[in-house]
């Protein structure tokens, strides 16, 4: 399930959203931006989220967003080669993977984390190992290594669920050219 909201120019945007929620808590960010920018924006959600059938797992968000971008090339209004991918939080490993497999205009990882294991450890750094029993990886940071198109990392730094750290490690790990941009003051869920 998702929207299509065309845009004024070709360009497109495909918003890759966070693990909580779904497409009816964006509706203000989806009509900023398209106010602001212009561009087409197409927001879903994942299977399990929202009003998608079936159930979440990391191979399903993968596949949901590679049918995602397949829908916005089988458009006419949309040119392929003007695609922005926009992940937030959990997206933000989901347009990495899409990315390092497709060439796009460009990749804004929004408040992202380096990896679900990376996360269970800082959670739980009393329990040694705890890493090596999640299924779930999330990779953001080795996924990054292979996007080749221009990358923006933005990252509130006072994020109290995906650590500001952990955005700095990825846009370190990130191919040029590429941006930083320090959300000064803001948490997770309030960058927008």
């Amino acid at each position: 399930h998702g929207w299509f909201v065309p845009g004024r120019t070709t360009a497109t945007m495909l918003w890759l959203h966070g693990n909580a929620g779904n497409i009816g808590h964006r509706v203000d960010n989806v009509a900023e931006l398209h106010a602001r920018l212009g561009v087409g924006l197409f927001i879903f959600d994942y299977r399990g989220y929202g009003r998608s059938e079936g159930s979440p797992t990391e191979e399903g968000t993968y596949l949901d967003a590679e049918a995602a971008l397949s829908y916005l090339g089988s458009r006419a209004d949309v040119d392929p080669r003007k695609v922005t991918l926009f992940g937030r939080s959990l997206g933000c490993a989901v347009a990495a993977e899409l990315a390092s497999r497709h060439d796009v205009s460009a990749v804004v990882l929004e408040s992202p984390f380096t990896s679900i294991q990376a996360m269970a450890k800082r959670a739980y750094p009393f329990l040694p190992g705890i890493g090596s029993f999640i299924r779930t990886r999330y990779d953001t940071l080795a996924k990054v290594r292979e996007v080749h198109s221009p990358l923006m990392v933005m990252h509130g730094d006072r994020d109290e669920t995906a650590p500001f750290d952990m955005g700095e490690e990825v846009f370190e790990a990130a191919n040029p050219p590429k941006r930083f941009y320090r959300i000064e003051g803001a948490g997770h869920n309030d960058t927008y």
